[in-house]
């Protein structure tokens, strides 16, 4: 994979972010931006929303930083972007054909972002808040979020839909209303750009140079995806082995989150700014490595799975993009821990050193809970949060919820974990918590 092409279309495989910054949200009565204002015409937005017939109506609020306001359940929040054309569709296999994203230019609209509610809560067994909004306190201090001006969709959806459709209805959502306002930005000059770099094993000029590549679980065995869940260029991952993709694809539309992690994990905002990706890319431009590719995967639900996974993972790595040394996150709980981790020791066995993240999300705070595997020779590890971290929230002056029931849920005060403020834990590197000896 050399990354530096579509075949048969003969467009450059490269990425370029346009980069608008927006300091404040408005509604009014045409959708624009105006300098870093963003002005959003609600009744146009609600029109386009309900194309959907799985919406019956839809609400919008906005939330800025330093405010006394929680929202949630959050489903899903999204990065405002959209694509320039004669470049790849806004997020391919969902909202427009399944070409190969990564290409042209990306219009970005940074600080802020869409912010989907779910109209229930995920359960005892996630937490019967599910992930909240927290704009203002000990806990948003903790996440990326709070420092966002958020576009607040509140759906509410036709009785008797099957939960699954309604998910989707949720996160098509999501990105629809990101891509509508990232459009706002097409005809503007942007304040900074961003090209990323050309990858692959092949590239030129960098003789020397340790080829590094990411292997990322997008899914795991543990739930059986709906068959119409968009995951990976519009498809449920349903028989996927390891696939090569270029890192281009994954910040641009690719990939978005499965439909049963809104309870807890990864958000589309997260597959938009990618930490790991990202990290790569600033070390490949540095010159310290080459950033040789990706590989994307899922998690195993049994050994028999576990063993194929693994090993195609390995192998990808090892003899297509013959890589001298790989960082790989997981996706999920107990079943994708030991994934990781098995792949980590292929690799490792076969000449080629990981560093691997994990999370400790055993509710009883035992060592012996956390302790998935231990391979001698996967050695370096980076803990990126987990269950442990728990802060008492306050009442707020302000609550957005779809049912009046869930506004009297999440009112506080309350103790909440880390797992349930949207953007505090993330299992592939987007936390900024860590491990401390005491």
């Amino acid at each position: 994979m050399r990354g530096n092409s579509i075949s048969g279309e003969g467009i450059p495989m490269q990425l370029t972010l346009a980069r608008h910054p927006i300091t404040e949200i408005l509604f009014g009565i045409q959708t624009q931006l105006d300098g870093t204002v963003l002005v959003i015409d609600p009744e146009e937005l609600r029109r386009v929303l309900l194309e959907d017939e799985t919406i019956e109506s839809v609400n919008f609020e906005i939330v800025r930083p330093g405010e006394s306001c929680r929202a949630g359940p959050i489903f899903d929040i999204v990065q405002p972007r959209a694509k320039e054309p004669g470049s790849s569709p806004d997020f391919p296999g969902i909202l427009g054909p399944p070409v190969t994203a990564g290409v042209g230019i990306t219009h970005v609209l940074e600080g802020a972002a869409v912010s989907v509610l779910a109209e229930r809560s995920p359960g005892e067994s996630r937490s019967v808040t599910g992930r909240v909004l927290e704009m203002t306190g000990t806990a948003a201090e903790a996440t990326v979020y709070s420092s966002l001006r958020h576009l607040v969709i509140i759906p509410h959806t036709r009785a008797g839909v099957p939960i699954h459709t309604i998910d989707k209805a949720y996160r098509v959502a999501g990105l629809k209303v990101a891509v509508y306002l990232g459009r706002a930005a097409l005809n503007q000059t942007p304040e900074s750009t961003q090209t990323f770099e050309q990858v692959g094993p092949g590239e030129e000029g960098r003789e020397g140079l340790p080829r590094f590549a990411y292997v990322g679980q997008i899914f795991s065995r543990q739930r059986k995806p709906a068959v119409d869940e968009p995951i990976l260029y519009g498809a449920n991952t349903e028989g996927m082995l390891p696939i090569v993709l270029h890192p281009d694809e994954w910040l641009d539309g690719a990939i978005v989150p499965s439909l049963q992690s809104w309870f807890g994990g990864t958000e589309t905002y997260f597959y938009q700014n990618h930490p790991v990706i990202l990290e790569l890319y600033r070390r490949h431009q540095a010159g310290e490595i080459n950033f040789v590719g990706t590989i994307a995967t899922i998690a195993g639900s049994d050994n028999f799975d576990r063993d194929r996974h693994c090993r195609a993972a390995a192998n990808l790595v090892k003899w297509n993009l013959k890589a001298d040394a790989v960082a790989l996150t997981k996706w999920g709980g107990g079943l994708p821990h030991a994934d990781l981790a098995e792949t980590a020791r292929l690799l490792e066995r076969m000449g080629i050193r990981t560093a691997v993240m994990v999370s400790d999300m055993s509710k009883d705070r035992r060592v012996e809970s956390a302790l998935l595997f231990n391979f001698p020779e996967v050695n370096a590890i980076v803990y990126n949060g987990g269950n442990g971290t728990q802060w008492e929230i306050p009442r707020v002056e302000r609550i957005i919820t779809a049912t009046p029931a869930l506004a009297e849920l999440l009112g506080g005060p309350m103790m909440i974990g880390a797992w349930n403020v949207v953007g505090v834990t993330n299992q592939q590197g987007a936390s900024r918590m860590r491990a401390l000896v005491y």
